[in-house]
């Protein structure tokens, strides 16, 4: 099962000049190598090394995150057009 977050666009506060702060979406999969398990959560990878009645080692544990991004063109909401 993959961890799915929604991305948002906010501001904060950097040097006294409020800036734009984007988050994008990401999907996160987390997969042990050895058993071929896919994890719900990064706590129960964490909770399955930990696990003395395991071979579990962190170096199992494998994440893959895909990271959505807008195109520039939808960033800066221009058709490409010269600004037109």
């Amino acid at each position: 099962m993959s961890i799915i977050k929604e991305g948002q666009i906010g501001t904060t506060t950097i040097g006294g000049k409020e800036v734009p702060v984007i988050t994008v979406p990401t999907e996160t999969t987390i997969k042990n190598l050895l058993t071929n398990t896919e994890y719900d959560s990064e706590e129960a990878a964490q909770a399955d090394i930990a696990d003395p009645n395991t071979a579990t080692t962190a170096e199992h544990v494998q994440r893959n995150v895909k990271v959505k991004c807008a195109k520039l063109v939808d960033l800066i909401g221009l058709s490409g057009k010269n600004g037109k």
